[in-house]
Protein backbone atom coordinates (compact mmCIF):
# COMPACT_ATOMS: atom_id res chain seq x y z
CA UNK A 1 0.00 0.00 0.00
CA UNK A 2 1.36 3.41 -0.94
CA UNK A 3 2.33 5.68 1.90
CA UNK A 4 0.42 9.00 1.86
CA UNK A 5 1.81 11.90 3.90
CA UNK A 6 -0.36 14.25 5.94
CA UNK A 7 -0.89 17.44 3.96
CA UNK A 8 0.67 19.78 6.51
CA UNK A 9 0.33 22.82 4.29
CA UNK A 10 -3.45 22.49 3.93
CA UNK A 11 -3.85 21.99 7.68
CA UNK A 12 -1.86 25.16 8.42
CA UNK A 13 -3.67 27.18 5.77
CA UNK A 14 -7.03 26.16 7.16
CA UNK A 15 -5.96 26.88 10.73
CA UNK A 16 -4.62 30.31 9.77
CA UNK A 17 -7.77 31.10 7.81
CA UNK A 18 -9.89 30.04 10.79
CA UNK A 19 -7.96 32.38 13.08
CA UNK A 20 -8.46 35.29 10.72
CA UNK A 21 -12.17 34.48 10.33
CA UNK A 22 -12.76 34.42 14.07
CA UNK A 23 -10.87 37.65 14.73
CA UNK A 24 -12.27 39.66 11.81
CA UNK A 25 -15.78 38.26 11.56
CA UNK A 26 -15.22 36.93 8.04
CA UNK A 27 -17.01 33.99 6.51
CA UNK A 28 -15.99 31.28 4.06
CA UNK A 29 -14.19 27.97 4.30
CA UNK A 30 -13.20 24.93 2.31
CA UNK A 31 -16.05 23.04 0.58
CA UNK A 32 -17.55 20.46 2.92
CA UNK A 33 -16.76 16.82 2.39
CA UNK A 34 -19.48 14.83 0.70
CA UNK A 35 -20.96 17.56 -1.48
CA UNK A 36 -21.24 16.36 -5.10
CA UNK A 37 -18.07 17.12 -7.04
CA UNK A 38 -17.10 19.93 -4.65
CA UNK A 39 -13.92 18.24 -3.45
CA UNK A 40 -13.08 16.44 -6.66
CA UNK A 41 -10.42 17.74 -9.05
CA UNK A 42 -11.80 18.91 -12.37
CA UNK A 43 -11.39 16.41 -15.22
CA UNK A 44 -8.16 16.70 -17.16
CA UNK A 45 -8.48 18.85 -20.23
CA UNK A 46 -7.28 17.92 -23.72
CA UNK A 47 -3.90 19.32 -24.69
CA UNK A 48 -3.90 23.00 -25.57
CA UNK A 49 -3.17 23.97 -29.20
CA UNK A 50 0.56 24.02 -29.64
CA UNK A 51 2.87 26.03 -31.83
CA UNK A 52 4.49 24.34 -34.76
CA UNK A 53 8.03 23.14 -34.21
CA UNK A 54 10.51 25.99 -34.79
CA UNK A 55 11.93 26.29 -38.29
CA UNK A 56 15.20 24.45 -38.58
CA UNK A 57 17.00 22.45 -35.87
CA UNK A 58 17.25 23.87 -32.39
CA UNK A 59 20.72 24.70 -31.16
CA UNK A 60 22.67 22.33 -28.93
CA UNK A 61 23.19 23.85 -25.50
CA UNK A 62 26.83 24.45 -24.55
CA UNK A 63 26.56 27.16 -21.88
CA UNK A 64 26.62 26.97 -18.08
CA UNK A 65 24.12 24.97 -16.09
CA UNK A 66 21.80 26.96 -13.84
CA UNK A 67 20.40 25.81 -10.50
CA UNK A 68 17.61 28.14 -9.37
CA UNK A 69 16.75 27.63 -5.70
CA UNK A 70 13.37 28.87 -4.54
CA UNK A 71 14.16 29.53 -0.88
CA UNK A 72 10.55 28.71 -0.21
CA UNK A 73 7.99 28.92 2.53
CA UNK A 74 8.34 32.65 3.15
CA UNK A 75 11.56 33.83 4.82
CA UNK A 76 12.58 37.20 6.21
CA UNK A 77 15.83 39.04 5.63
CA UNK A 78 16.14 39.18 9.42
CA UNK A 79 17.05 35.48 9.84
CA UNK A 80 18.92 35.12 6.55
CA UNK A 81 21.02 38.04 5.24
CA UNK A 82 20.41 41.03 7.52
CA UNK A 83 22.68 40.12 10.45
CA UNK A 84 25.72 38.02 9.41
CA UNK A 85 26.53 36.95 12.97
CA UNK A 86 22.96 35.74 13.53
CA UNK A 87 22.12 34.17 10.16
CA UNK A 88 20.46 30.75 10.14
CA UNK A 89 21.86 30.03 6.67
CA UNK A 90 25.63 30.30 7.28
CA UNK A 91 26.69 28.43 4.14
CA UNK A 92 24.56 30.61 1.91
CA UNK A 93 25.75 33.86 3.51
CA UNK A 94 29.37 33.24 4.49
CA UNK A 95 30.47 30.72 1.87
CA UNK A 96 28.38 31.21 -1.26
CA UNK A 97 27.99 34.99 -1.04
CA UNK A 98 30.94 36.34 0.97
CA UNK A 99 33.63 34.08 -0.51
CA UNK A 100 32.33 33.54 -4.05
CA UNK A 101 29.17 35.37 -4.98
CA UNK A 102 26.94 38.40 -5.15
CA UNK A 103 24.12 39.59 -2.90
CA UNK A 104 21.12 41.76 -3.70
CA UNK A 105 19.78 42.64 -0.25
CA UNK A 106 16.91 44.83 -1.43
CA UNK A 107 14.85 42.63 -3.74
CA UNK A 108 11.12 43.08 -3.43
CA UNK A 109 7.76 41.89 -4.70
CA UNK A 110 5.57 44.63 -6.17
CA UNK A 111 3.10 46.18 -3.70
CA UNK A 112 0.35 46.78 -6.24
CA UNK A 113 -3.28 45.61 -6.15
CA UNK A 114 -3.68 41.96 -7.09
CA UNK A 115 -0.04 41.02 -6.45
CA UNK A 116 0.05 38.52 -3.60
CA UNK A 117 2.89 37.28 -1.41
CA UNK A 118 2.43 33.55 -1.38
CA UNK A 119 4.21 30.47 -2.66
CA UNK A 120 2.42 29.61 -5.88
CA UNK A 121 2.39 33.23 -6.99
CA UNK A 122 6.04 33.77 -6.02
CA UNK A 123 7.03 30.67 -7.97
CA UNK A 124 5.25 31.92 -11.07
CA UNK A 125 6.80 35.39 -10.72
CA UNK A 126 10.21 33.70 -10.78
CA UNK A 127 9.29 31.43 -13.68
CA UNK A 128 7.70 34.06 -15.93
CA UNK A 129 9.49 37.31 -15.10
CA UNK A 130 6.26 39.22 -14.68
CA UNK A 131 4.03 40.16 -11.76
CA UNK A 132 0.46 39.13 -12.42
CA UNK A 133 -2.75 38.48 -10.54
CA UNK A 134 -3.50 34.75 -10.34
CA UNK A 135 -6.90 33.30 -9.51
CA UNK A 136 -7.64 29.65 -8.90
CA UNK A 137 -9.31 28.34 -12.04
CA UNK A 138 -11.75 26.28 -9.94
CA UNK A 139 -12.64 29.22 -7.63
CA UNK A 140 -11.82 27.11 -4.55
CA UNK A 141 -9.99 28.59 -1.54
CA UNK A 142 -6.38 27.51 -1.04
CA UNK A 143 -6.42 25.40 -4.22
CA UNK A 144 -3.68 27.43 -6.00
CA UNK A 145 -4.62 26.03 -9.41
CA UNK A 146 -3.00 28.72 -11.52
CA UNK A 147 -2.08 29.10 -15.16
CA UNK A 148 0.69 31.34 -16.47
CA UNK A 149 -0.25 33.54 -19.41
CA UNK A 150 3.30 34.08 -20.64
CA UNK A 151 6.14 31.54 -21.11
CA UNK A 152 8.25 30.18 -18.29
CA UNK A 153 12.04 30.16 -18.38
CA UNK A 154 11.89 26.42 -19.12
CA UNK A 155 9.79 27.03 -22.22
CA UNK A 156 12.15 29.73 -23.47
CA UNK A 157 15.12 27.44 -22.81
CA UNK A 158 13.75 24.31 -24.49
CA UNK A 159 12.34 26.19 -27.47
CA UNK A 160 15.71 27.82 -28.14
CA UNK A 161 17.92 24.80 -27.42
CA UNK A 162 17.72 21.10 -28.22
CA UNK A 163 17.52 19.89 -24.63
CA UNK A 164 15.52 16.79 -23.62
CA UNK A 165 12.73 17.33 -21.10
CA UNK A 166 14.47 15.30 -18.38
CA UNK A 167 17.30 17.87 -18.37
CA UNK A 168 14.92 20.76 -17.60
CA UNK A 169 13.79 19.89 -14.09
CA UNK A 170 11.66 21.22 -11.27
CA UNK A 171 12.18 19.47 -7.93
CA UNK A 172 8.90 19.80 -6.06
CA UNK A 173 7.68 19.26 -2.48
CA UNK A 174 5.41 16.44 -1.45
CA UNK A 175 2.62 18.69 -0.13
CA UNK A 176 2.39 21.10 -3.08
CA UNK A 177 0.68 18.95 -5.67
CA UNK A 178 -0.71 21.94 -7.58
CA UNK A 179 2.80 23.27 -8.15
CA UNK A 180 3.48 20.07 -10.10
CA UNK A 181 1.59 21.72 -12.94
CA UNK A 182 3.32 25.10 -13.21
CA UNK A 183 5.48 23.52 -15.92
CA UNK A 184 4.22 25.44 -18.95
CA UNK A 185 2.16 28.46 -19.89
CA UNK A 186 -0.92 29.02 -22.01
CA UNK A 187 1.03 31.11 -24.51
CA UNK A 188 0.19 29.95 -28.03
CA UNK A 189 3.81 30.02 -29.24
CA UNK A 190 5.17 27.96 -26.34
CA UNK A 191 3.17 25.64 -24.06
CA UNK A 192 3.32 21.95 -23.25
CA UNK A 193 5.75 21.06 -26.07
CA UNK A 194 8.51 22.91 -24.19
CA UNK A 195 7.52 22.25 -20.59
CA UNK A 196 9.75 21.28 -17.72
CA UNK A 197 9.77 17.87 -16.04
CA UNK A 198 8.98 17.43 -12.34
CA UNK A 199 10.63 15.15 -9.80
CA UNK A 200 8.65 14.66 -6.58
CA UNK A 201 7.27 11.95 -4.34
CA UNK A 202 3.93 12.42 -6.11
CA UNK A 203 5.62 11.40 -9.37
CA UNK A 204 7.23 8.45 -7.62
CA UNK A 205 3.87 7.22 -6.35
CA UNK A 206 2.35 7.42 -9.82
CA UNK A 207 5.38 5.52 -11.18
CA UNK A 208 4.78 2.74 -8.64
CA UNK A 209 1.14 2.42 -9.69
CA UNK A 210 2.05 2.22 -13.38
CA UNK A 211 4.59 -0.49 -12.64
CA UNK A 212 2.11 -2.47 -10.55
CA UNK A 213 -0.48 -2.33 -13.31
CA UNK A 214 2.00 -3.96 -15.69
CA UNK A 215 1.98 -7.05 -13.49
CA UNK A 216 -0.06 -10.03 -14.61
CA UNK A 217 -0.31 -11.20 -10.98
CA UNK A 218 -2.93 -8.67 -9.91
CA UNK A 219 -6.42 -9.97 -9.26
CA UNK A 220 -9.22 -8.29 -11.20
CA UNK A 221 -10.46 -6.33 -8.20
CA UNK A 222 -6.95 -5.17 -7.30
CA UNK A 223 -6.32 -4.22 -10.92
CA UNK A 224 -9.50 -2.16 -10.90
CA UNK A 225 -8.62 -0.42 -7.61
CA UNK A 226 -5.11 0.49 -8.72
CA UNK A 227 -6.33 1.69 -12.09
CA UNK A 228 -8.75 3.98 -10.25
CA UNK A 229 -5.97 5.26 -7.97
CA UNK A 230 -3.74 6.04 -10.95
CA UNK A 231 -6.58 7.79 -12.78
CA UNK A 232 -7.28 9.94 -9.72
CA UNK A 233 -3.60 10.92 -9.50
CA UNK A 234 -3.43 11.73 -13.21
CA UNK A 235 -6.63 13.78 -12.98
CA UNK A 236 -5.02 16.03 -10.39
CA UNK A 237 -3.28 17.55 -13.38
CA UNK A 238 -6.03 20.09 -13.96
CA UNK A 239 -4.50 21.32 -17.21
CA UNK A 240 -3.69 18.35 -19.42
CA UNK A 241 -3.83 14.60 -18.99
CA UNK A 242 -0.69 13.47 -20.71
CA UNK A 243 1.38 10.36 -20.09
CA UNK A 244 4.40 12.00 -21.68
CA UNK A 245 5.36 12.86 -18.10
CA UNK A 246 7.10 9.48 -18.24
CA UNK A 247 10.18 8.56 -20.24
CA UNK A 248 12.82 5.80 -20.16
CA UNK A 249 15.16 8.17 -18.31
CA UNK A 250 12.58 9.00 -15.65
CA UNK A 251 11.48 5.39 -15.26
CA UNK A 252 15.11 4.40 -14.74
CA UNK A 253 15.51 7.18 -12.19
CA UNK A 254 12.48 6.01 -10.18
CA UNK A 255 13.47 2.36 -10.47
CA UNK A 256 16.80 3.22 -8.86
CA UNK A 257 15.02 5.27 -6.17
CA UNK A 258 12.73 2.32 -5.39
CA UNK A 259 15.65 -0.09 -5.20
CA UNK A 260 17.46 2.15 -2.74
CA UNK A 261 14.59 3.45 -0.59
CA UNK A 262 11.85 0.89 -1.11
CA UNK A 263 8.26 1.76 -1.89
CA UNK A 264 6.72 2.59 1.50
CA UNK A 265 7.91 6.17 1.93
CA UNK A 266 9.06 5.25 5.45
CA UNK A 267 12.78 5.13 4.59
CA UNK A 268 13.47 8.03 2.24
CA UNK A 269 14.00 11.57 3.59
CA UNK A 270 10.94 13.81 3.97
CA UNK A 271 10.18 17.51 3.75
CA UNK A 272 12.91 19.64 2.22
CA UNK A 273 15.51 16.96 2.82
CA UNK A 274 13.89 14.80 0.15
CA UNK A 275 14.17 17.68 -2.32
CA UNK A 276 17.91 17.81 -1.68
CA UNK A 277 18.20 14.06 -2.23
CA UNK A 278 16.19 14.25 -5.46
CA UNK A 279 18.40 17.08 -6.70
CA UNK A 280 21.62 15.20 -5.85
CA UNK A 281 20.44 12.06 -7.62
CA UNK A 282 19.22 13.99 -10.64
CA UNK A 283 22.66 15.59 -11.05
CA UNK A 284 24.24 12.14 -11.11
CA UNK A 285 21.65 10.37 -13.25
CA UNK A 286 19.70 12.87 -15.37
CA UNK A 287 22.38 15.59 -15.83
CA UNK A 288 20.03 18.61 -15.86
CA UNK A 289 21.04 21.83 -17.60
CA UNK A 290 18.38 24.00 -15.92
CA UNK A 291 16.96 22.97 -12.56
CA UNK A 292 14.65 24.72 -10.09
CA UNK A 293 14.42 23.42 -6.52
CA UNK A 294 11.24 24.47 -4.71
CA UNK A 295 12.15 24.28 -1.03
CA UNK A 296 9.21 24.90 1.30
CA UNK A 297 9.68 23.80 4.93
CA UNK A 298 9.49 27.29 6.52
CA UNK A 299 5.87 27.40 5.36
CA UNK A 300 4.92 24.84 8.01
CA UNK A 301 5.51 27.41 10.75
CA UNK A 302 2.96 30.23 10.86
CA UNK A 303 2.89 30.72 14.62
CA UNK A 304 4.25 29.12 17.78
CA UNK A 305 7.89 28.29 18.44
CA UNK A 306 10.14 30.38 16.14
CA UNK A 307 12.84 27.72 16.44
CA UNK A 308 10.83 25.53 14.08
CA UNK A 309 10.95 28.32 11.49
CA UNK A 310 14.68 28.98 11.86
CA UNK A 311 15.39 25.24 11.83
CA UNK A 312 13.60 25.01 8.46
CA UNK A 313 15.86 27.79 7.13
CA UNK A 314 18.90 25.82 8.30
CA UNK A 315 17.67 22.67 6.52
CA UNK A 316 17.46 24.57 3.23
CA UNK A 317 20.93 26.02 3.83
CA UNK A 318 22.36 22.56 4.41
CA UNK A 319 20.64 21.31 1.27
CA UNK A 320 22.26 24.08 -0.79
CA UNK A 321 25.62 23.18 0.77
CA UNK A 322 25.25 19.52 -0.24
CA UNK A 323 24.23 20.39 -3.79
CA UNK A 324 27.05 22.91 -4.16
CA UNK A 325 29.60 20.34 -2.95
CA UNK A 326 28.20 17.72 -5.34
CA UNK A 327 28.58 20.19 -8.21
CA UNK A 328 32.20 20.90 -7.26
CA UNK A 329 32.94 17.16 -7.17
CA UNK A 330 31.58 16.59 -10.70
CA UNK A 331 33.96 17.61 -13.54
CA UNK A 332 31.07 18.34 -15.93
CA UNK A 333 29.39 20.70 -13.44
CA UNK A 334 32.39 22.19 -11.65
CA UNK A 335 33.19 25.71 -12.90
CA UNK A 336 30.18 25.39 -15.21
CA UNK A 337 27.19 25.90 -12.91
CA UNK A 338 25.51 29.08 -11.70
CA UNK A 339 23.53 29.11 -8.47
CA UNK A 340 20.65 31.59 -8.07
CA UNK A 341 18.90 31.65 -4.68
CA UNK A 342 15.71 33.71 -4.27
CA UNK A 343 12.80 33.38 -1.78
CA UNK A 344 9.24 32.93 -3.03
CA UNK A 345 8.11 35.64 -0.58
CA UNK A 346 9.05 37.32 2.68
CA UNK A 347 7.35 37.05 6.04
CA UNK A 348 5.54 39.42 8.36
CA UNK A 349 7.59 41.13 11.05
CA UNK A 350 4.89 42.68 13.21
CA UNK A 351 4.97 41.46 16.82
CA UNK A 352 1.61 43.10 17.48
CA UNK A 353 -0.18 40.74 15.09
CA UNK A 354 -2.20 37.92 16.60
CA UNK A 355 -0.48 35.44 14.27
CA UNK A 356 3.24 36.10 14.44
CA UNK A 357 5.63 35.64 11.50
CA UNK A 358 2.77 35.08 9.06
CA UNK A 359 3.18 35.71 5.33
CA UNK A 360 -0.28 35.50 3.74
CA UNK A 361 -1.52 38.94 4.80
CA UNK A 362 0.50 40.95 2.26
CA UNK A 363 2.32 43.05 4.85
CA UNK A 364 5.26 45.22 3.79
CA UNK A 365 7.83 42.82 5.20
CA UNK A 366 6.30 39.93 3.25
CA UNK A 367 7.24 41.80 0.04
CA UNK A 368 10.90 42.16 1.10
CA UNK A 369 13.28 39.42 -0.01
CA UNK A 370 16.85 39.00 -1.36
CA UNK A 371 18.82 37.21 -4.07
CA UNK A 372 22.24 35.55 -4.01
CA UNK A 373 24.15 34.35 -7.07
CA UNK A 374 27.47 32.56 -7.57
CA UNK A 375 29.20 30.77 -10.40
CA UNK A 376 30.89 31.37 -13.77
CA UNK A 377 30.05 34.77 -15.24
CA UNK A 378 28.87 36.08 -11.85
CA UNK A 379 30.86 38.89 -10.23
CA UNK A 380 32.17 38.51 -6.70
CA UNK A 381 31.56 41.39 -4.32
CA UNK A 382 31.59 41.45 -0.54
CA UNK A 383 29.42 44.56 -0.65
CA UNK A 384 25.73 43.90 -1.24
CA UNK A 385 23.76 45.85 -3.84
CA UNK A 386 21.27 47.95 -1.90
CA UNK A 387 19.60 49.48 -4.95
CA UNK A 388 15.94 48.30 -5.06
CA UNK A 389 15.45 45.42 -7.51
CA UNK A 390 12.47 43.20 -8.26
CA UNK A 391 11.95 39.46 -7.88
CA UNK A 392 10.79 39.11 -11.49
CA UNK A 393 14.23 40.21 -12.76
CA UNK A 394 15.45 36.66 -12.03
CA UNK A 395 13.79 35.21 -15.17
CA UNK A 396 15.57 37.66 -17.47
CA UNK A 397 18.83 37.00 -15.59
CA UNK A 398 18.53 33.26 -16.32
CA UNK A 399 18.01 34.12 -19.99
CA UNK A 400 21.13 36.32 -20.01
CA UNK A 401 23.24 33.65 -18.32
CA UNK A 402 22.06 30.84 -20.63
CA UNK A 403 21.77 33.12 -23.70
CA UNK A 404 18.18 32.54 -24.70
CA UNK A 405 15.62 35.27 -25.45
CA UNK A 406 12.95 36.11 -22.88
CA UNK A 407 10.79 38.35 -25.01
CA UNK A 408 7.70 38.37 -22.79
CA UNK A 409 9.28 39.25 -19.43
CA UNK A 410 8.82 42.68 -17.87
CA UNK A 411 11.90 44.44 -19.23
CA UNK A 412 11.41 47.40 -16.88
CA UNK A 413 12.60 45.13 -14.04
CA UNK A 414 16.04 44.68 -15.62
CA UNK A 415 18.03 41.47 -15.29
CA UNK A 416 20.16 41.94 -12.16
CA UNK A 417 22.85 43.28 -14.47
CA UNK A 418 25.19 44.35 -11.64
CA UNK A 419 26.08 40.73 -10.96
CA UNK A 420 27.01 39.76 -14.55
CA UNK A 421 30.61 40.00 -15.69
Amino acid sequence: MLHESIDRRRFLYQAAAGAVTLSAGLTGCEPKAGLPEENQPPPAQPPLPQAEAPAGPRLPYKGPNVILVRFGGGVRRLETIQAPEATHCPFLYHELYKKRGFLFNNIDIASTPGIDTSHGQGTLYLLTGKFDHYEDITRKPFADRYEAKIPTIFEYFRKHYDVPDHQALIINGEDRINEEFYTFSNHHLFGVRYRSTVLSLYRFKSYLLREELKSAKLADKEQEEKTKQLREMENKDYRVQDRRVTSPELDAFWADWREYYGRTGLVNPRGDQVLTELALRSIRQLRPKLMMINYQDPDYVHWGNPNFYTRAISIIDDGIRQIYNAVQADPAYRDNTVFLIVPDCGRDNNRCMSVSFQHHFNSKCAHEIFAIAAGPGIAHSVTAVDRPRQQIAVAAAVGKIMKFPTEHVDTAAGYLEEMLL
